[in-house]
């Protein structure tokens, strides 16, 4: 959680560095579109090689080598030599590695956790991260950023490698796995984690929900600095606001996430979180108002937390346990592949329509994904069971 509290200042901060380098929305898109590139091109290999080794030590290596990275960085923009190009090579370089960690991530939580508690275990987690991340984060950006644009850098620098530390210090037992096959190849591995997504009927139409989501989201975030700055003209502050306000409302996701499903069951808990989010991006693109924004910002933060706990989890429930990794990152590459096309299809709508189109075009996307849900909610007819909440952890000391 350390680290998501320097993501938070980075990924803050990287759009503000991009608005004082150029005001053309499609080469501001093209950060974002960066920053989920890897996922296509790395996504697949870093979740076969999350199979295959200790999760933990992947963990605080990549962390290491991210802190010297962004380290690096902070050196370079506090020396006044920031470009487009670094911010495009920084956003690229850190999900390139973030394919690893996130997998390994993924796959080493149900060795900690038991699968019956896997849903309150993500709830925690991720609502842990927005309080240390998303919450604390926001509002002092703009303080570090006036001071000194390479201040939030320079911290997210300094979280990464305490993460990587504190990672390195866990005592976990060593991953059980069976022998793998003789003449048994990554790219095999790879497949099998392909075939058992494709095959499982609950998780084809979320992967494929969460797809066009992250379409929308990718066109959303990707311009939403100039939405807040240009559009609504509420400044730095304003946009600040924006991230603190989702922060909150992710918190709140996370204490609601499970009580939500209790009553309807994971999938169709995500039906719920994508008619409400639909409903706020079009609140946030129609009514040019701060508070509208406002908002739309705080409704789609519930509902976005809601949505990752329940996939999540239900891609963790639903994966063979020797599997994990490799399904994680054939869902992981499907779905977040949409991501980059939606950052550059955000600025190439946002420069022909105006600078709020991005978000109307977002509720589009999130409605057809609530309609190719319909079929996983169906299916998913059971409830979430009342003692899904406290963690069996294996941790030895």
């Amino acid at each position: 959680m350390i680290s998501r509290f320097g993501d938070a200042l980075r990924t803050t901060a990287l759009p503000l560095l991009a608005v004082r380098l150029t005001d053309n929305p499609l080469v501001i898109a093209s950060v974002t579109a960066c920053a989920y590139l890897p996922w296509l091109l790395f996504g697949l290999l870093g979740g076969a090689v999350a199979d295959r080794v200790d999760q933990r030590r992947a963990m605080w290596a990549v962390d290491t080598v991210r802190g010297l990275l962004v380290a690096a960085f902070a050196l370079t923009v506090a020396l006044g030599h920031a470009s487009i190009p670094l911010l495009l090579a920084l956003a690229f370089l850190l999900t390139t590695l973030q394919t690893l960690f996130d997998n390994a991530a993924t796959a080493l939580l149900p060795s900690l956790v038991a699968r019956t508690a896997l849903g309150g275990a993500n709830a925690r987690l991720m609502t842990g991260q927005q309080l240390a991340g998303g919450l604390s984060a926001a509002p002092v950006v703009p303080l570090l950023f006036g001071v000194g644009a390479f201040l939030p850098f320079a911290a997210d620098a300094v979280t990464y490698l305490l993460a990587a530390a504190l990672v390195a210090s866990l005592r976990t037992h060593p991953p059980e796995r069976e022998p793998r096959p003789a003449g048994s190849t990554l790219r095999a591995e790879i497949g099998a984690g392909l075939r058992a997504l494709w095959r499982d009927r609950v998780l084809r139409p979320v992967c494929l929900a969460t797809l066009l989501c992250n379409i929308g989201m990718g066109a959303l975030i990707a311009t939403l600095v100039l939405h807040v700055t240009h559009w609504l003209r509420a400044g730095s502050s304003g946009f600040a606001a924006a991230m603190t306000v989702y922060a909150v409302g992710s918190l709140a996701g996370g204490f609601v996430a499970q009580r939500i499903a209790r009553r309807t069951g994971r999938a169709r808990a995500l039906l719920l979180g994508g008619t409400v989010q639909t409903a706020s991006l079009l609140l946030i693109g129609g009514v040019r108002h701060l508070g509208a924004l406002l908002a739309g910002m705080l409704l789609l933060g519930v509902m976005n937390m809601v949505w990752n706990v329940h996939q999540v989890t239900l891609m963790q429930q639903r994966s063979p346990e020797a599997m994990v990794g490799r399904i994680s990152s054939a869902f992981r590459t499907a779905s977040t592949s949409g991501a980059p096309l939606g950052a550059l299809l955000g600025g190439t709508v946002a420069a022909a329509l105006g600078l709020n189109a991005p978000a109307l075009l977002a509720a589009l996307l999130f409605a057809l994904a609530v309609i190719s849900l319909i079929p996983a909610g169906r299916a998913d007819v059971s409830v979430v069971a009342p003692q899904d909440g406290p963690t069996a952890a294996h941790v030895t000391g």
